[in-house]
């Protein structure tokens, strides 16, 4: 995971950066995103926010102040902006826990809105990655916890290989968590789809292969 990321800090729980943006990325901190950004020394390329969790729009050179009433929350706001200028990989912290859970949803359910975009995105926690496919794969190594669920009706031709519990063709739907509770048999596994989207989740310390 390196090169040409749009980086996105929102307002939830932090853990520091995984990954250290280079000067291809683009940082965007979105509201109160911004002080965790001061606190690890970070260097937004863009403020956004309608800061009424900071409490007031930050002095930065590139600030953008959005109403309060609006559709688009302001992690949904910087995807788009980051998809307009061009970006297709985006990695987004502090967009899980915090004080709002239903933003925990909203970020969740940006993954498949990038993938309707063509883009990808991955929600960093403290201990797990999320990110989204749709029929694709995704080749994965580590070890840890791995869970896979199906967001969106139904996903088939769904496979799942190098974990100890593994699926071939199989169908998941978005009513029954099959996919749960699942880990590393061997040192590298394989997720995919032929059919659908499928939400993912590994431990922190896994990596994605190509």
């Amino acid at each position: 995971m390196n090169g040409h990321e749009c980086y996105i800090i929102g307002a939830g729980d932090f853990f520091g950066l995984r990954e250290t943006p280079d000067d291809s990325d683009y940082v965007i901190a979105a509201d109160a995103g911004y002080a965790y950004c001061k606190e690890n020394h970070i260097i937004p390329d863009l403020v956004l926010g309608d800061f009424d969790s900071l409490g007031s729009a930050p002095k930065h050179p590139n600030v953008i102040e959005l109403p309060v009433e609006k559709d688009d929350t302001d992690t949904m706001y910087a995807i788009k902006l980051g998809l307009e200028k061009g970006y297709r990989r985006f990695y987004l912290y502090g967009a899980l826990g915090g004080k709002r859970p239903d933003h925990t949803i909203a970020n969740l359910q940006s993954l498949l809105f990038m993938l309707e975009h063509g883009a990808r995105g991955w929600i960093f926690g403290e201990n797990y990655i999320w990110t989204a496919i749709r029929n694709d794969k995704v080749r994965i190594e580590g070890t840890g916890d791995v869970a896979v669920f199906c967001p969106d009706g139904t996903a088939q031709g769904v496979w799942i290989k190098g974990l100890k519990y593994e699926l071939e063709n199989a169908e998941l739907k978005s009513s029954f968590p099959l996919g749960v509770s699942n880990s590393f048999e061997d040192t590298c596994a394989e997720i995919g789809v032929q059919n659908g989207a499928l939400l993912i989740m590994y431990d922190i310390k896994v990596n994605e292969i190509d």
